[in-house]
């Protein structure tokens, strides 16, 4: 299945412009005037080539909570985004702390066919902070796992957080912790401070993030391991990432599209859309983040997508779950949080959207410049397009998106993964000619692109 593709006039990263001939999966030639009898030929007048996005922190929610996503669904979501890998977060039913669950999701994620999907693997058994789970088991089997984490808990047990640190620096892992003292934020609704009081909703202390990453660093450090930390959110989280860096500490962190941009003004209203976890913050801390993305102490915008149905989110706050999807808008809202006040080039965005986190999760193959010869991974971006969001640019099953009515800047026309458009003129390819693509191209791009 050798189709070939002509993308002509695309602007690169750096801000050259070229022709870019896909055939067999790679990029076959780049340059200038270029023609290939029997190509598709892809008008990119305008469109920056970015390569394929990647995001180090999804939830894919299969298996267990197929109500909210899917494997299938959520990998749509993504390429609708401009992404062409993601990883998936292990808080699943059953939770991703085996072998046996891990090479499930990969096997979904190698059947769908809109995207790569690297299961991520829980640091301890059902994600309960007791005990280690089989981390070197899920290292060695077929999903070759990389990463660990307990998001949506922390590891609050610095012993255990040390053991697991040891544990991984044997086959270059990394620990990805979601910083939050659970003590600290025990009915937790929402930033603590003088808005939480006013609305009478229980605070959540920014201390509680950066005492958990405080520590955290330490024992990397201590250990020698590397350690990456989960949706910073605070300023004083920064300031204590930009100190561990500074000290020579293996530490890595991203930051949310929504914490780039979103306040915790939006909670006035009560719409359960704006409770996440961790909360949105002040406007000193969103301005905190975007200057510490800028100089390099937050290394990637990973998304959090957390999709969840309709009647978990359309009720009262105190109620509602925690989370917002995120994979389609995050582009965009890059774009509009640090591009368009000069604060990142698009050199930057293809830094912290794809060559940052597939190095941070060792995903070969994937993250690469697009130049001859590399996969034929990236996308599409009308950079001049604007739009209203609305629950029509969602793929996925959730659409609890913060961003509905907000005009955005920026639109994804296409997406290649495997060198096929999962996305094509701005519209999601039919999945089952997704899936019959990824049979025909089954052991032989991804397990190249594995090593």
């Amino acid at each position: 299945m050798n189709e070939k593709y002509l993308i002509a006039g695309a602007t690169l990263a750096d801000g050259t412009r070229a022709d870019l001939l896909v055939s067999d999966g790679r990029i076959a030639e780049l340059g200038t005037g270029l023609s290939a009898a029997g190509a598709t030929v892809v008008d990119a007048d305008g469109l920056l080539a970015l390569p394929g996005l990647v995001d180090l922190h999804t939830h894919l929610r299969e298996p267990g909570y197929e109500q909210s996503e899917t494997v299938l669904t959520g990998t749509r979501a993504a390429a609708a985004g401009g992404f062409t890998s993601v990883f998936a977060m292990a808080n699943t039913s059953p939770v991703a702390d085996t072998a046996g669950v891990v090479e499930q999701v990969l096997s979904l994620g190698d059947a769908a066919g809109y995207a790569t999907v690297r299961p991520i693997g829980a640091v301890t058994v059902g994600l309960e902070g007791e005990r280690l789970a089989e981390l070197g088991a899920m290292a060695d089997s077929r999903a070759r796992v990389r990463v660990f984490s307990d998001d949506g808990k922390c590891v609050s047990d610095p012993l255990l957080m040390r053991r697991a640190l040891e544990y991984v620096k044997a086959f270059d892992g990394v620990i990805a912790q979601h910083a939050q003292e659970p003590r600290l934020t025990v009915g937790a609704q929402m930033n603590e401070g003088a808005l939480s009081g006013e609305l009478g909703l229980a605070g959540w202390p920014a201390v509680a993030e950066e005492s958990i990453i405080a520590r955290d660093v330490l024992l990397a450090e201590h250990v020698g391991s590397r350690l990456h930390v989960c949706h910073v959110s605070t300023a004083g989280s920064v300031d204590v990432i930009r100190w561990a860096k500074a000290r020579g500490i293996d530490v890595t962190a991203e930051v949310t599209p929504h914490h780039l941009i979103l306040t915790e003004d939006l909670a006035s209203g009560y719409d359960a859309r704006y409770k996440v976890n961790p909360p949105l913050r002040r406007s000193e801390d969103v301005e905190a983040l975007r200057a510490g993305l800028a100089d390099g102490t937050i290394d990637i915008v990973a998304t959090d997508h957390a999709p969840h149905p309709v009647e978990s989110k359309d009720c009262e706050w105190d109620a509602a779950a925690f989370g917002m999807v995120g994979l389609e808008s995050a582009l965009s809202v890059v774009h509009a949080s640090v591009v368009q006040n000069g604060m990142l080039g698009w050199a930057d965005v293809a830094r912290v959207l794809s060559h940052t986190p597939a190095r941070i999760g060792r995903l070969a193959g994937h993250g690469q410049a697009i130049e001859q010869g590399a996969a034929a991974e990236f996308t599409l971006y009308d950079p001049a397009a604007s739009r209203s969001f609305s629950t029509g640019d969602l793929a996925g099953k959730g659409i609890n998106s913060p961003y509905l009515s907000m005009t955005l800047p920026g639109r994804v026309i296409a997406t290649f993964h495997h060198g096929y458009p999962t996305v094509f003129d701005g519209a999601v390819s039919d999945a089952e000619e997704v899936a019959a693509r990824a049979r025909a191209v089954a052991g032989h791009y991804e397990e190249a692109l594995r090593g």
